[in-house]
């Protein structure tokens, strides 16, 4: 994982309706996370025993860098005490820029961000409106005229 951009805001309701507008505006979900005391997100995977051991555990893995370990601690304990953050892993500039934007329209009490300058690519969204498409060129076959038949060989539908 590369670019996080993590944001701290003092009640669920805030961060809910933040996930909310970052998904209207075009996030993937699986790419915009809340974690909060009532509703632990990705962090309930985390093999720990409490609240506190997960929320740790889940921010170390977003926040990797040395001087950045000591977040980890302090962002489960804003949890633990009623706070809610929102984590949006942005591909590119224009995504970074976006998120942050939405981010700070909502007045977080604090944002983190990690590699946000070293990221890759940025193909995940067009500059332009339109749509692209993969044309696939099939020949035809004697044993099947049904396109799905086709690639999905030995499947009934």
């Amino acid at each position: 994982m590369s670019a996080v951009l993590l944001a701290v805001f003092n009640d669920y309701e805030t961060a809910e309706r933040v996930r909310v507008m970052l998904v209207r505006d075009g996030f993937p979900t699986d790419r915009v996370e809340l974690t909060a005391s009532c509703d632990l997100g990705r962090a309930s995977c985390e093999p720990a025993d409490s609240l506190h051991g997960k929320c740790v555990q889940y921010f170390r893995t977003l926040l990797k860098g040395d001087d950045e370990r000591q977040y980890a601690e302090i962002l489960a304990q804003r949890v633990a005490n009623g706070a809610a953050t929102i984590t949006v892993l942005p591909r590119g500039a224009i995504e970074t820029a976006r998120a942050t934007e939405i981010l700070q329209q909502a007045h977080p009490a604090d944002v983190v961000g990690h590699d946000l300058a070293n990221q890759g690519w940025e193909h995940a969204a067009a500059k332009h409106e339109g749509y692209w498409v993969q044309h696939v060129w099939l020949e035809s076959s004697p044993e099947t005229d049904c396109i799905y038949c086709r690639l999905f060989p030995g499947s009934s539908h």
